[in-house]
C-alpha cells in the first residue's frame, strides 16, 4: 500500500494559496503587458551555506512534486481572491484553468549541494513559473534545513540509531515534514504517527514521566508497562533514583528487558554507570537510549559512552540553530517574446551587495579525484565538458507538467548516505569551516 496516496488530514485541498500576494500582482501585470507567456527559466539555489556547515542536503523534493501537482485554483480559492480584490477578472479567468505544464529539473532528493548549486530548475511560461516561488521555497528551505541537521547528527552518532521525537516542539504539520526530512538525513525512526502513516517511516515510542507518576510506585509503573508491552519494552529510569530504577526494572522484566531510557543528568557518566549495573544484573543485552535536548555536538560527546540509541527533538526540528537553508528562486533566463521558438537570453539581478546572481540556464556536475572523492562542484551555462557528462547532477522531475520522478523514501535516504560518503572526510567534522568543496563556474 502506498500511504502517500491515502489522503490524510495533514494534506490540504489546494496549495495555490501557499504563495505571496506579490506573485499574483506580478501575474496580473505580466498578463496585461503580454509578457506572462514568455518562456522563462527559474532556478533555486543558495548563495552560502549556514555558518559552520560544510555541505547542504536536498530534501523536500517529493513534497514539492506533490505541491506542484496540487497547485489548483478551485471555486473557493477564486472566490477569496475576488472578494479581496487581489486580482482582476481576466486574471481570475486565467487562474481558473491553471495547470503547470512546464518542465522541472533538479538535484535528486537526498543529494548534497553547495553554494550556487542549481538545486531546482523550473521552466515554462513566466506566468506559470512565477506562481510557484513561495510554495517551492517554503518546502525546500524547511526540509533541507532539517535534513542537514539530521545528517550531521547521524554522522556524529557513528552508526547508532537515531529517533526523531520533535513533534511537540514545532507546528503540527511541520512536524510531519520534519520527520520525513530527518529520515532522509539518516534517522532510523520517528515517534510521530502521522509521519509513519503518511510516509511509511518506522515508528517507536516509550513512556513519559507522567506514566510513572500516575502509579502508586515506580515498580507498579514498570509492572504495568511490562505486562502490557512485554519484556522487550523500554523503561524510563530517571523519574526518581536511576540506580534503584535500573535494579527494579531488571527485577520486574528480567534480563530480557529491551532497553532503559535516560532523559536527564550527566548522560556520559550516567550511561557508564547504568551499563555497568545492567551487566552486573545479567541484562547484558538491554539497550541504553538517551534523550534530553540532544544536538550533534552532544551526540558526538557521547561517542565513547555505552549508548545504543539517541532520541532527538527540539534541536532537530529547528535545524540545530539553522531553521532555513536560505534558498532563493530567481529568474535566470527568458525569451524576448511569447513565441515558443524564441531563444532564451540570460538575465540576472545586479547588486552591490551579496545578493548578486549568475544568469543563464545552468548544468551542474561534481568532479571527483582519482580516488572517487568529490573535489569540486562545477557549474556552467554552455556545453558540458566531455569529461563531466557522466557526472551531471540534475535529473528530470516533471516533463510537460507530468511528474515522472517519484521514488520511495528509502531510496532517497540511501542516496544521501552514498552522496555523503563520497565527500572528503572533513565534511563530517563538526568544527566550523567553509564548504567542503569549492564551487567552480565554467
Amino acid at each position: 500500500m502506498n500511504t502517500a496516496d491515502l489522503g490524510l488530514p495533514v494534506d490540504v485541498p489546494s496549495t495555490a494559496l501557499f504563495t505571496d500576494q506579490y506573485e499574483l500582482t506580478m501575474l496580473q501585470a505580466a498578463l496585461k503587458a503580454g509578457t506572462g507567456e514568455r518562456r522563462s527559466v527559474f532556478e533555486v539555489f543558495t548563495r552560502r551555506l549556514p555558518e559552520g556547515r560544510r555541505y547542504g542536503v536536498v530534501a523536500g523534493t517529493g513534497r514539492v512534486l506533490d505541491a506542484v501537482e496540487n497547485f489548483r485554483f478551485d471555486a473557493g480559492v477564486l472566490g477569496f481572491l475576488r472578494e479581496r480584490g487581489i486580482v482582476d477578472e481576466p486574471t481570475l479567468d486565467w487562474l481558473s484553468g491553471y495547470r503547470f505544464s512546464g518542465d522541472i529539473w533538479g538535484y535528486p532528493e537526498g543529494e548534497v549541494y553547495f553554494p550556487g548549486s542549481p538545486i531546482l530548475r523550473v521552466e515554462g511560461s513566466f506566468a506559470q513559473c512565477v506562481l510557484l516561488e513561495t510554495v517551492i521555497l517554503s518546502i525546500l528551505n524547511h526540509d533541507s534545513a532539517i535534513a542537514a541537521a539530521a545528517s550531521r547528527m547521524s554522522s556524529a552518532a557513528g552508526g547508532r540509531p537515531l529517533i526523531e521525537m520533535g513533534a511537540r516542539r514545532t507546528h503540527e504539520l511541520a512536524a510531519v515534514a520534519a520527520s520525513r526530512a530527518a529520515y532522509v538525513g539518516g534517522f532510523a525512526t520517528t515517534s510521530d504517527l502521522a509521519a509513519g502513516f503518511r510516509y511509511g517511516i518506522p515508528t517507536v515510542g516509550t513512556s513519559a514521566h507522567a506514566f510513572t507518576l500516575v502509579h502508586d510506585s515506580e515498580r507498579d509503573a514498570f509492572r504495568a508497562q511490562v505486562d502490557s508491552l512485554g519484556r522487550g519494552t523500554t523503561l524510563l529510569v530517571d523519574t526518581y533514583d536511576v540506580t534503584e530504577a535500573v535494579r527494579m526494572a531488571v527485577e520486574v522484566a528480567g534480563p530480557e528487558l529491551g532497553a532503559v531510557r535516560i532523559d536527564s543528568g550527566d548522560l556520559l557518566l550516567v550511561a557508564h554507570r547504568v551499563r555497568q549495573q545492567l551487566d552486573d544484573l545479567g541484562a547484558t543485552n538491554t539497550k541504553i537510549v538517551v534523550t534530553s535536548d540532544l544536538d550533534e555536538y552532544a551526540i558526538a560527546s557521547l561517542a565513547a559512552a555505552p549508548v545504543d540509541a539517541y532520541g532527538v527533538g527540539t534541536q532537530l526540528v529547528t535545524g540545530s540553530g539553522h531553521p532555513t537553508a536560505s534558498m532563493v528562486y530567481k529568474l535566470v533566463a527568458r525569451a524576448h517574446s511569447a513565441d515558443p521558438k524564441a531563444p532564451l537570453e540570460p538575465v540576472a539581478k545586479k547588486s552591490l551587495g551579496a545578493k548578486s546572481s549568475v544568469g543563464g540556464r545552468k548544468w551542474a556536475a561534481r568532479r571527483s579525484d582519482a580516488y572517487g572523492v568529490a573535489e569540486a562542484e562545477v557549474i556552467g551555462t554552455g556545453p558540458v565538458p566531455a569529461e563531466l557528462v557522466d557526472d551531471q547532477l540534475q535529473v528530470e522531475l516533471v516533463k510537460g507538467g507530468q511528474v515522472i520522478a517519484r521514488e520511495p523514501l528509502d531510496a532517497v535516504r540511501d542516496r544521501h548516505a552514498a552522496a555523503r560518503a563520497r565527500l572528503p572526510l572533513s565534511a563530517t567534522q563538526l568544527s566550523r569551516g567553509e564548504a567542503v568543496i569549492p564551487t567552480e563556474y565554467v
